[in-house]
């Protein structure tokens, strides 16, 4: 009698484990298959062209290199008036009419430097970018200058002139590299601890 009592039981909550274990499964395939049905398209690329309503201000002359450099131009160009025209460094700065808000110091940390026409800028990570042209005039004056845009509103893939490009960089107060999580590996925990919740329950009841 006892024998058979405890068979019994074995073979109850051997089945409750079985549906248990075939729920769980089913949790996680339908939330692996709901995670990706749902692919998010990337956004099309902005293309920044000179003097558009991205344009911070313009650098007229030779640009030294060297990082430091680079963001005390970007520096000079925030605390300008708009339109305004100023010499400093040597160089002639003129501040374009965009308004933009807020405009932070350029910071050298997390700074990022390319040659390449295509800058993928994340999200919230840089705030300006600043691209050296020689070899060609802009507005008809000097052959060397930098251009200067505001990106803190922008995101993504943008692409920029190449004719005279010699280097960019991008400046913000932000630091490259942090990705964030998508939501399907919380999902999935949540799912998994469901199931652990429900098996508890069976077990015990």
């Amino acid at each position: 009698m006892l024998f058979k009592a405890a068979m019994k039981i074995n073979g109850v909550l051997t089945g409750k484990v079985i549906l248990l274990l075939g729920i769980g499964c089913a949790v996680l395939l339908a939330s692996a298959k709901d995670a990706n049905a749902y692919p998010v398209s990337l956004p099309p690329s902005i293309n920044l062209t000179i003097g558009d309503q991205h344009e911070l201000g313009v650098v007229q002359g030779n640009i030294p290199n060297g990082n430091g450099v680079r963001r005390n131009y970007v520096n000079d160009l925030i605390e300008m008036a708009l339109g305004t025209h100023d010499v400093a460094f040597g160089n002639d700065f003129f501040r374009s009419n965009n308004s933009f808000s807020p405009l932070p110091q350029a910071v050298l940390a997390g700074l990022v430097n390319g040659t390449s026409t295509t800058i993928n800028l994340g999200s919230g990570l840089y705030t300006y970018l600043f691209a050296s042209y020689s070899g060609q005039q802009r507005d008809g004056v000097g052959s060397n200058f930098a251009e200067v845009w505001y990106v803190g509103n922008l995101s993504g893939v943008i692409t920029i002139p190449g004719t005279g490009l010699s280097g960019w960089t991008l400046f913000g107060p932000g630091i490259a590299g942090a990705v964030p999580d998508g939501g399907t590996t919380v999902m999935l925990l949540g799912a998994a601890l469901g199931v652990l919740g429900v098996a508890r329950r069976f077990l015990m009841g």
